[in-house]
């Protein structure tokens, strides 16, 4: 793929991420304008607004997936491994701000790779209780829950903080709120 192919396609899809997260309905043409590439554009590259959609879930999983295997989760010591994710997730979710668990692609393959990672996360909240970081007497899901929701809000609602702040931050009010005492 030529460079200038490549700086407009990464366009389209940061573009259509962070308008996607803030409307769900934004319209294609929206999308290319904002990225500024000609509608036509986008649609040479994505025949319709589902495969856009599946490009960008993608892409994120490409992130997440990269975010868990530098973690560690299943080899590193398990309070550093959270920092390393938490982190890494952190920039992840600010590159690619659209929830996916609202715009499922409807693709097969990237729906099995979504619940591969999340397989993943579930497993590594399970050590972390294992292993003593979190509680083990919170209603099934709970931990997971809160990091997740806690990762969301430096990600999102707290822009400034850098992704190791953040990653102190997150990890910090995840012990103290569901961890051992």
């Amino acid at each position: 793929m030529r460079a200038d192919a490549v700086r407009n396609l990464d366009a389209v899809l940061q573009t259509g991420a962070r308008l996607l997260a803030a409307d769900p309905s934004t319209p294609i043409a929206t999308i290319a304008a904002e990225a500024g590439v000609d509608r036509r554009t986008v649609y040479r590259r994505f025949a319709t607004r589902e495969a856009l959609l599946v490009a960008l879930a993608n892409a994120t999983l490409d992130g997440a997936e990269q975010a868990l295997d530098e973690a560690r989760l299943t080899e590193a010591p398990v309070a550093v491994a959270l920092h390393r994710y938490v982190e890494s997730i952190v920039s992840v979710s600010r590159r690619w701000p659209v929830d996916f668990g609202r715009l499922e692609s409807g693709d097969a393959a990237t729906d099995e790779r979504r619940q591969r990672v999340r397989s993943r996360v579930d497993a590594f909240v399970d050590r972390l209780v294992a292993e003593g970081l979190l509680r083990a007497d919170l209603p099934a899901g709970w931990a997971r829950a809160m990091l997740d929701q806690l990762v969301s809000l430096a990600a999102h609602r707290f822009p400034g903080l850098e992704p190791p702040q953040a990653a102190d931050l997150v990890v910090d009010t995840l012990r103290k709120g569901v961890g051992t005492r």
